[in-house]
């Protein structure tokens, strides 16, 4: 990661699970030209197979994604760190809770979510980086915010 190009960015949960890793790949493949992204969470506990389901639906394969945890990434100099569940700085419970039903059922969980985690990034995107491509490399204060 170090050297010229894209800022990076990292989003963070609890499993690394789902949330994070919705909100890794849809940042790619909104912008990823723009941005260097990577999810990590306070512990890895595997690629959910619904988030992957549920992100292929629209697009976006999340099938070489793993869930790594945040300890691998502490030496590298982060601009954003994206908290996507609540408590990150706590502990969130994996997500989704435990459901019942079929997987139909279960993945109307998902979607929601999904879709909420894409307009927020899309919003955010504007916001930070517009499309004039990257910022110059610089130190700029780590901001946290819940997407």
């Amino acid at each position: 990661m170090k050297g010229s190009g894209p800022a990076p960015d990292l989003f963070l949960c609890t499993h690394n699970s789902a949330r994070s890793q919705m909100a890794e790949g849809f940042l790619r493949s909104m912008a990823g030209d723009r941005f260097y992204i990577a999810s990590a969470g306070t512990e890895a506990t595997g690629v959910h197979p619904l988030a992957v389901k549920t992100m292929a639906q629209v697009g976006v394969d999340l099938h070489g994604h793993a869930s790594k945890t945040v300890g691998q990434f502490l030496e590298e100099p982060w601009d954003y760190v994206i908290t996507v569940c609540d408590a990150a700085n706590e502990a969130c419970p994996v997500f989704p809770k435990k459901t019942t039903g079929t997987e139909d059922e279960r993945l109307e969980l998902f979607q929601p979510v999904r879709d909420q985690i894409k307009r927020r990034l899309s919003d955010w995107i504007i916001r930070v980086r517009p499309k004039e491509g990257p910022r110059p490399r610089q130190r700029a204060p780590r901001s946290r915010f819940l997407l």
